[in-house]
């Protein structure tokens, strides 16, 4: 990544500055924490413990260091403070130097090799799989996996499964689909490769099984992994270079799609074979860094790009071969976009995240729309754009929507920077629901505050 120029960094510190004065205005809720070591990914975990005025939640982290110490996938217990609780003054009072109270670590994993990505298993989410620097998916059980100390020279946790099949490195792509037990990863082969681990379920389950070597199958093997391997059930080829994103389809255990470095969005069926169902090879103008497929609606896709961009296409209109004709492209981003993910409350809106250290949240349904009552136009801004997250000051590699609290949000974003101590920032935030409720809501609660306030006076 190149280095900002004098005039950038100002920029940022302004976008910043004018961002924090926001934050009581803009928030129901903010805490923000400063990370030792970056972290490439975070995934909310299972909720654990409901009480008045907070819920208590796992959080799945890691911790990309140096060499000096081990890296670590990293199990911390967060504390969600429940919507319309927190006080302006408290929101507006965060250190984004120091750590945040709201999020303590529980358990900490020693891994081998950095923690690239991190999903968890929508049917046991205390199951989570890993991609790091090598050809294999590694999976865990968060909760019987032991804690260990990290320190110069300790030994590496082991996987409770290795995913085999890869013939390269496999960094990014990771998926784990909503219905099967079934795990979905792409890599530097240019393949896709599908595995099932129902049948090691009550190996999961139970405590560390019996050692087997592993057989990576890889050209590639370092970091090496020990425990119980489970061989692909099948290896899809349609790419003409590295698979950055995959993701299942909501609604089909044997359906998916992959994004990569050759500009192509894949959509693949199991049934018919391990040739690509269909194949636009033309989606973006640059490589395609992450996919996501939407769990309300299966028709609709999203797709972000080195191109800044992100795009939504209808799977019914798309055909191999060609320019692929997006439903609409998402133009608020001023550098690649990094990730990209539905909501899942409503439809309709979808989140961001992008190198330019923004967490853009967008509603398509408001493209076209973004007039006021009086027929004035809206506002410039991108259209579908109606909340800017710029509490980062660096690229925001990674951020997650909470199920169980659907309007937070977790972000991460890769600093190193002298304002965070050279690590990174973790913030879990919530947008004031003035910004996302009905207009005819959010209008009559007003009206009524308003009465209120002639009332007291």
């Amino acid at each position: 990544m190149k280095e900002k120029g004098v005039g950038e960094e100002a920029s940022v510190d302004e976008r910043y500055t004018q961002w924090k004065s926001l934050v009581p205005v803009l928030y129901d809720w903010l805490a923000n924490h400063n990370l030792v070591w970056p972290s490439l990914s975070c995934r909310w975990g299972p909720q654990f413990e409901q009480a008045t005025y907070k819920n208590r939640q796992r959080l799945y982290l890691s911790e990309q260091t140096d060499g000096s110490v081990p890296n670590t996938l990293v199990i911390a217990n967060c504390e969600v403070v429940k919507p319309r609780v927190a006080a302006a003054q408290h929101i507006s009072q965060f250190n984004e130097e120091a750590r945040s109270p709201f999020v303590k670590k529980f358990k900490t994993i020693i891994h081998p090799g950095e923690v690239n990505r991190i999903r968890e298993l929508p049917q046991d989410s205390k199951i989570v799989a890993t991609h790091t620097d090598s050809p294999d998916v590694l999976i865990w059980n968060v909760e019987s996996q032991p804690n260990r100390q990290v320190a110069l020279g300790a030994n590496n946790s082991r996987p409770d499964l290795i995913l085999t099949g890869h013939q390269d490195n496999a960094e990014f792509a990771l998926a784990m689909c909503p219905s099967e037990p079934f795990v979905l990863s792409g890599g530097k082969d240019k393949s896709v490769v599908l595995w099932s681990i129902h049948d090691h379920m009550s190996t999961l389950a139970a405590d560390q099984g019996d050692t087997k070597s592993p057989g990576s199958g890889g050209s590639n093997p370092k970091p090496s992994a020990e425990g119980p391997t489970v061989q692909a059930r099948g290896t899809f080829q349609g790419h003409d270079d590295t698979v950055e994103d995959v993701q299942f389809c909501p609604s089909s255990a044997q359906e998916f799609c992959s994004v990569g470095d050759d500009s192509c969005l894949i959509l693949w069926d199991a049934r018919t074979g391990s040739s690509p169902a269909v194949k636009v090879e033309k989606a973006h103008k640059a490589d395609l860094h992450c996919v996501d497929w939407n769990p309300h609606d299966v028709n609709y896709i999203l797709t972000g790009s080195a191109d800044n961009t992100v795009r939504m296409f209808d799977r019914r209109n798309l055909t191999s071969g060609g320019v692929g004709s997006p439903v609409h492209i998402f133009e608020g981003h001023s550098a690649a976009v990094l990730c990209v993910q539905w909501s899942p409350d409503k439809s309709s809106v979808f989140g961001s995240s992008a190198e330019d250290g923004i967490l853009n949240i967008w509603d398509h349904e408001k493209v076209g729309k973004m007039a006021d009552s009086a027929g004035r136009k809206a506002p410039k801004s991108p259209p579908g754009l109606f909340f800017r997250h710029a509490g980062h000051r660096d690229k925001v590699v990674d951020f997650h929507w909470n199920a169980a609290d659907p309007w937070t949000i977790v972000s991460v974003s890769d600093d190193g920077s002298e304002n965070t101590g050279g690590g990174g920032t973790l913030q879990i935030w919530r947008m004031i629901d003035l910004i996302y409720r009905p207009d005819d809501e959010v209008l009559n609660e007003l009206e009524k505050f308003k009465s209120h306030l002639l009332t007291c006076s």
